[in-house]
């Protein structure tokens, strides 16, 4: 039964090589040691002429935000495309316009993952994002979105049918994920003092649902080199799959 699944089969002796993965985030620094060479795209949202466009970016991450989450995505999957799509600013924080603007750059991109470690509360969002959402997964665009750390739905976490959503959990063995019975998150995965890449060259511990996300994205790149043909059902059943597995192998052996 599981013969087609397993994790050797699916991404054993992969780096995810060839595959394009967006992080929609903060920036990432390009000049990080670990991340050189990595980053093929670096653009910003620039409001102009009452637009939003997406300019080559000059100013690096000023949060660390993206820069962590991207760390982690090439710390599984060490040889992915990675393009940066700035939407945020030196606190991490950023326009819903912007966070919709960054989506939809990815898409329009053919980007085959987009990391979404960010999230709004702002219900007006809700529905322009979830549109977004479902011409992803029509377009074949597997989106990795991370859960609100507080007790509130974000979106386009909530969204589950169109896309992965993720939550932390202490652990740090990012191929034994999980599954959490729920009405919206699906996965979880290691996201408790994280140690990653910061920008200037440096690394932190940080916890966090957000750090949590890239470690999905980055198994899900492992994946597309495998078989670049998989849909985005068909990679979310993989996943649920696994997860649940490795969930009963946990209890098995606390029994």
């Amino acid at each position: 039964m599981w013969a087609g699944i397993l994790p050797d089969v699916l991404w054993k002796g992969r780096t995810g090589r060839g595959v394009r993965v967006a992080v929609v985030d903060s920036g990432i620094d390009t000049e990080h040691p670990a991340l050189k060479g990595k980053v093929k795209e670096s653009v910003e949202a620039v409001p102009e002429g009452g637009q939003i466009l997406f300019k080559p970016s000059t100013s690096g991450d000023q949060a660390g935000h993206g820069t962590a989450c991207a760390g982690i995505i090439t710390s599984i999957a060490p040889d992915v495309e990675l393009h940066s799509v700035k939407v945020l600013g030196p606190n991490a924080s950023g326009s819903g316009e912007m966070f919709l603007m960054g989506v939809d750059h990815a898409i329009k991109q053919k980007m085959q993952v987009v990391n979404l470690s960010l999230g709004t509360t702002k219900r007006d969002f809700w529905g322009p994002l979830h549109e977004l959402l479902d011409r992803a997964y029509r377009e074949r665009v597997i989106l990795v979105a991370a859960a609100n750390n507080l007790p509130q739905a974000s979106s386009p976490s909530i969204f589950s049918s169109s896309l992965i959503s993720v939550v932390k959990r202490a652990g740090g063995e990012p191929f034994n994920f999980g599954y959490q019975y729920g009405e919206v998150i699906e996965l979880v995965a290691p996201g408790v003092q994280v140690e990653t890449t910061w920008p200037g060259g440096g690394y932190r511990q940080l916890t966090g649902n957000s750090f949590a996300c890239p470690y999905i994205t980055g198994i899900v790149a492992l994946m597309l080199e495998a078989r670049p043909d998989l849909t985005p059902f068909q990679i979310k059943t993989i996943l649920y799959a696994i997860a649940k597995r490795n969930e009963m192998a946990a209890t098995e052996r606390v029994v």
